[in-house]
């Protein structure tokens, strides 16, 4: 590897979205997936709410040979890492398929494939048993799958660390990319919303047992009571950086700056948690300070003791209240071993956006001295994000995802604007369309200028927004408050020009 890892293609089917726009369209509106159990009749269950991708339907995005050999998890991780090339524009370029692998994270299997086939051979026999089942229940049928339907022959592997275990898998895959590989598919998809998957859940303890789906999870607040579990996850294109430039991949998000973990002490050892050396241990391998880290993905487990040892470690390494902490997985339940990996998608476009997703529906304890973001839509320029994960009976993870330093790809043929461009009526155009979340028919045209922009009606969160995009990339320094309700769209592609 030549250069630090880069992120180009982001793969994302979670609860409150289908896909990576659709999912962070939601996450910035904070939108809930969380709804009462569809799978199957949760109603004699102590849990019976849960984080579904509702909207999923296999068929339409899968070749028909593939749907009686694989589980409901794998058809999400095959859509999750098609949508991820496909953003690369990596499925189909030259390349040796032995520089090429799939690493995916897994906690439990594809358990709905796996109780149906035992219902076969208990109500039937064993000749109704699915040839299938010998490697659709494995933890390992993810990365083959993916592996098989796109071709790469390279370093491959699976991950069993529970919820750590989308961010084990992006680490697996730097070590690959520093021994020679080119491009790795790396996150986590995981999915057992099933009688015999949810059985096993409960055995934890932790499940939450409300009923209210905005109350069920409610991480660092007073009345936590467990967590929702959910269903999803995330596929990264991960690539050496000097290979993605040298293909002219069309997008880079950030690289794999840091990355570190470690297993906690058994119960009763008397010997303190090892989650603060984890994320000190992320810091040095990314050879940052705390004070260069913007925003904390939160683990958020929802238990009150595991908040407490959360934030206690947090703020030991940052200070209290010394940085922002978020935990979008409020809007999604815990997705086990592909819910780090949908948080590193999160700090990814928090960094490309330059605004923090909140954390729905809680009253931060003042028990826990954090700053939990809850309001929808902190602006704020974002350049470093470290992403917490910890895993069931100890295992603690800790990544951080920052900003390509230099130019990317796309900078060099420039399809973003430099500092030095004029920023012109378009360019305003472009971004307020995107905050906003416009079609390109709905944005305001040349002749409204001179109109305000509460006459155009772009409220104050949209105007923070947009001017938090400019700043990214035009390198310019507005002050909030230079631009307000009473300013026109004129005046401020003025003050750019002038910055």
């Amino acid at each position: 590897m030549t250069q630090p890892p880069v992120v180009t293609g982001i793969g994302v089917v979670a609860p409150n979205g289908l896909g990576t726009a659709r999912y962070w369209s939601a996450t910035r509106a904070g939108e809930s997936g969380i709804r009462p159990v569809a799978r199957f009749d949760a109603s004699r269950y102590p849990s019976r709410l849960a984080g579904e991708v509702a909207e999923f339907r296999p068929q339409e995005h899968l070749p028909a040979r593939l749907l009686p050999q694989t589980d409901h998890m794998t058809r999400l991780a095959l859509v999750a890492a098609a949508s991820a090339l496909e953003e690369a524009k990596a499925a189909d370029c030259p390349g040796d398929p032995l520089e090429r692998g799939v690493i995916t994270a897994s906690t439990a299997g594809g358990f709905e494939f796996g109780q149906q086939e035992l219902q076969n051979l208990w109500r039937l026999g064993n000749e109704y048993v699915s040839a299938y089942q010998s490697f659709a229940w494995f933890y390992a049928v993810n990365t083959g799958q993916i592996s098989i339907r796109h071709g790469f022959k390279g370093p491959s592997g699976v991950i069993v660390t529970d919820q750590a275990g989308g961010l084990d898998a992006i680490a697996s895959a730097r070590r690959q990319l520093r021994r020679g590989s080119r491009l790795i598919l790396a996150g986590g998809v995981d999915g057992s919303i099933c009688p015999w998957g949810w059985i096993g859940q409960m055995a934890s303890g932790r499940l939450s047992q409300g009923d209210d789906p905005q109350t069920a999870y409610l991480p660092f607040d007073e009345r936590a009571s467990g967590h929702v579990p959910a269903e999803g996850g995330a596929i990264l294109v991960i690539e050496d950086g000097q290979a993605a430039r040298d293909r002219g991949a069309p997008v880079v998000y950030g690289e794999i700056a840091g990355y570190a973990a470690t297993f906690d002490p058994p119960p009763g050892s008397a010997r303190e948690p090892t989650l603060r050396r984890a994320i000190m241990g992320a810091l040095a391998d990314a050879a940052m300070s705390p004070a260069d880290i913007d925003v904390v993905f939160a683990d958020a487990a929802g238990v009150r003791d595991m908040d407490q040892a959360e934030a206690d470690a947090i703020t030991a390494v940052f200070g209290e209240r010394a940085v922002p902490v978020t935990a979008p997985k409020t809007m999604t339940g815990r997705m086990y071993a592909g819910a780090a990996a949908v948080d590193v998608a999160a700090a990814l476009l928090s960094i490309r956006d330059g605004l923090m997703p909140p954390t729905i529906n809680v009253r931060p304890s003042q028990r826990y001295p954090l700053d939990v973001v809850t309001e929808v839509r902190r602006p704020r320029r974002v350049r470093a994000a470290m992403v917490i994960a910890r895993g069931y009976r100890g295992f603690n993870s800790a990544l951080i995802v920052r900003a390509q330093d230099g130019a990317s790809s796309r900078e060099e043929k420039g399809e973003l604007v430099m500092a030095a461009s004029r920023f012109e009526y378009n360019d305003l155009k472009r971004i307020l369309r995107d905050c906003a979340g416009e079609e390109p028919e709905d944005s305001f045209e040349m002749t409204a200028l001179d109109a305000t922009f509460d006459e155009l009606g772009y409220d104050s969160v949209i105007r923070m927004e947009t001017l938090a995009r400019i700043a990214r990339e035009y390198r310019v320094t507005i002050e909030d408050d230079a631009v307000t309700g009473d300013t026109t769209p004129r005046l401020l592609i003025n003050l750019v020009n002038a910055s």
